[in-house]
């Protein structure tokens, strides 16, 4: 019991990296990057290429503590059910490979604006326009692992939270709903393009949901059942 405790606090903390170093790197990349305008964003790249360079790092750290997340969390809910704390897992690897794999769009994009000598053929609008197109390739990057993992996961999460008697129901709820709004994100960017609108509501609903299971795991204490 003490172990489980144990492992939930570390759960949390663990989370709360995910949630801190994502934000950073989204924060410092996204100011760089002005939506339509390449040469602007090229500009702002090479200007600021230490941020750049460090929001990417932050990125694959939030990543990192993700997959660790998964595993405390495994430990925390197996005895609930293993098969839907194993199928959990699985989807928390598959979106921390996905997103490992994609942030080499960013730093593809960063090597375009190196001024190596191989890259003399293309002109600066050439250069500005694949910067670009790396750059929107690592958004599309990342709504599919918003499909396949990011909402996936949680809603194996949350029915165990639901069901544990660890944790209330409310919160079990919440996480599903995070899981939901995360998918409806991945799925509006590629089938409703022109519609973002429809996925603030999910957004909201998974930042609150996700913020809410941190919180639990950090500062409540569970009541694990005999």
């Amino acid at each position: 019991m003490n172990s489980i405790k144990k492992t939930s606090r570390i759960a949390g903390l663990l989370y709360l990296g995910v949630i801190v170093f994502g934000i950073i790197g989204q924060l410092a990349r996204s100011s760089l990057i002005v939506a339509g305008d390449a040469a602007t964003t090229a500009n702002n790249i090479m200007a600021n290429e230490m941020q750049f360079r460090a929001a990417n790092v932050s990125w694959l750290i939030s990543e990192m503590f993700l997959l660790l997340l998964g595993l405390a969390l495994y430990v925390v809910l197996k005895k609930v059910n293993q098969n839907l704390a194993s199928l959990m897992l699985l989807f928390v690897v598959v979106g921390v490979a996905i997103e490992s794999i994609n942030t080499l769009n960013q730093f593809a994009a960063l090597q375009l604006l190196s001024g190596a000598d191989y890259l003399t053929v293309f002109s600066v609008d050439q250069l500005n326009a694949q910067v670009m197109s790396h750059l929107d390739s690592w958004e599309a990057g990342y709504r599919i692992a918003a499909i396949l993992s990011f909402g996936p996961w949680l809603i194996p999460a949350g029915y165990l939270v639901y069901k544990s008697g660890y944790f209330p129901r409310i919160l079990g709820v919440l996480v599903i709903l995070a899981g939901f709004g995360l998918l409806i994100e991945g799925l509006q960017y590629f089938l409703l393009p022109d519609y973002e609108v429809i996925s603030y509501p999910g957004s909201v609903v998974a930042s609150i949901g996700e913020f809410a299971f941190c919180g639990w795991l950090l500062l409540k204490v569970l009541k694990y059942p005999k």
